[in-house]
């Protein structure tokens, strides 16, 4: 459905330019376990199999309540389903997606934070299911791909700009994705269609739109890599009937530009470092959703791969009025529990712990280890109201099974 002055033309622009410059992002290495490989096999061509990807996992979530109150999740996700491979630049899957909590029958039809003032009220019962389908086409580098595309980590987002626990609850996203590889650039372009409105509906249609690129500025068979990455994600929430029920057009945008280094040691128990600065930026084009109209941070980390299974992370961020779509609140200016209490200055520093395990392909077990050190500045409140915030330690436990089993049906002979 169309809405009034509708900005995304604008955005779309925008991402089109940047994919026409020779800027980059740098992919989280960290959370392996939830990664997901894109390229098509040629060798599976003419191929019909049975697969089932699946995630087992705890986390528990130990926070103060300033910025989010602690919670754990005990469940899993699971996607059977069929994957022919026509040929070996084709390949369609199709099956369905289901999401279980121990101890819950009941499940809301949202997943993101404050998704629910465009998504409604609805439940499922049993489990949280949905139909998966993806169509891909490789050619030239470029993957296009149409349906479920490869979300979540596999966008390579830092974590400022994407918490990857979402990759536990968020619903599969769903859109377009145009993927491109090179010597030494990466591209991810999507679309994530996440709300769809009838003309009765009461809640707000919503999509995003995503940039992430990686550019490698030396030779690839150095041991030193400099990198520059860009990201730059566009949520908007719309729909023309719904302007007179007070749910107005609202367009909301993060970005990050950044530099970084890889350097390859190759010793036992100590692989690589990298090392990335970046400025991440936050706007509200339009709406008053968040109590800030922009936003602007500073963030920098350190990942030290010891082992092949075994990484270190270390992270700093210093915001003013900042705040992440998909973020973890830890990294922005607004509390969760209380959208009317804001924060000043404030300030995060992470220490992760990550180790991870492969037994075969797509077989892996993971263990991850979080703190977050939050130095919140003055706490403000809507009607005026300013206090002395108080530093606060919070610390997320996860472990995970990533099991990935897959069945030849038949295999045809190649055209």
């Amino acid at each position: 459905m169309n809405t009034p002055n509708l900005p995304i033309m604008r955005v779309l622009a925008s991402l089109l330019l940047l994919c026409t410059l020779t800027l980059s992002n740098y992919a989280q290495v960290t959370d392996r376990v939830l990664l997901t490989d894109y390229k098509i096999d040629p060798e599976s061509a003419g191929d019909l199999s049975v697969e089932v990807d699946a995630t087992l996992f705890f986390k528990n979530n130990e926070f103060d309540g300033k910025y989010l109150s602690g919670y754990s999740l005990p469940g899993m996700w699971v996607e059977p389903k069929l994957v022919y491979t026509p040929l070996p630049y084709l390949q369609i899957e199709a099956g369905l997606r289901g999401l279980v909590y121990r101890g819950t029958y009941r499940y809301p039809n949202f997943a993101y934070s404050d998704i629910a003032l465009w998504k409604g009220d609805d439940y499922q019962r049993g489990a949280r299911l949905l139909p998966f389908m993806r169509a891909q086409i490789e050619f030239k580098g470029f993957n296009f791909v149409l349906g479920n595309i490869y979300g979540g980590l596999n966008h390579g987002l830092i974590e400022p700009l994407y918490n990857p626990e979402l990759n536990l609850t968020a619903d599969p996203e769903s859109g377009f994705q145009l993927l491109y590889d090179c010597k030494r650039f990466h591209m991810d372009l999507w679309l994530n269609w996440e709300s769809f409105i009838y003309k009765n509906d009461t809640h707000q249609e919503a999509f995003t739109l995503g940039l992430s690129t990686k550019t490698l500025l030396n030779s690839k068979e150095a041991r030193w890599h400099l990198y520059m990455p860009v990201q730059l994600l566009g949520q908007h929430r719309g729909g023309e009937d719904l302007l007179e029920k007070k749910r107005p057009v609202s367009t909301l945008l993060n970005g990050a530009i950044g530099i970084g280094v890889t350097h390859e040691f190759g010793r036992k128990w100590f692989k690589t470092l990298h090392v990335e600065a970046d400025l991440l930026g936050y706007y509200q084009q339009s709406g008053d959703i968040w109590p800030f109209d922009k936003g602007l941070a500073g963030y920098i980390r350190s990942t030290m791969e010891l082992r092949e299974d075994l990484l270190v992370n270390v992270g700093y961020l210093r915001g003013k009025d900042f705040i992440s779509l998909f973020g973890s609140p830890y990294f922005g200016a607004v509390s969760n529990d209380d959208t009317e209490l804001t924060f000043g200055k404030a300030q995060t520093v992470t220490l992760a712990a990550e180790y991870y395990r492969t037994f075969a392909k797509h077989y892996g077990l993971g263990a991850k280890v979080e703190i977050y050190y939050a130095m919140p500045g003055d706490l403000k409140y809507a009607d005026g109201t300013r206090e002395k915030g108080s530093n606060s330690t919070n610390f997320t436990i996860g472990v995970y099974i990533r099991l990935n089993p897959s069945f030849l049906i038949k295999k045809f002979n190649k055209k």
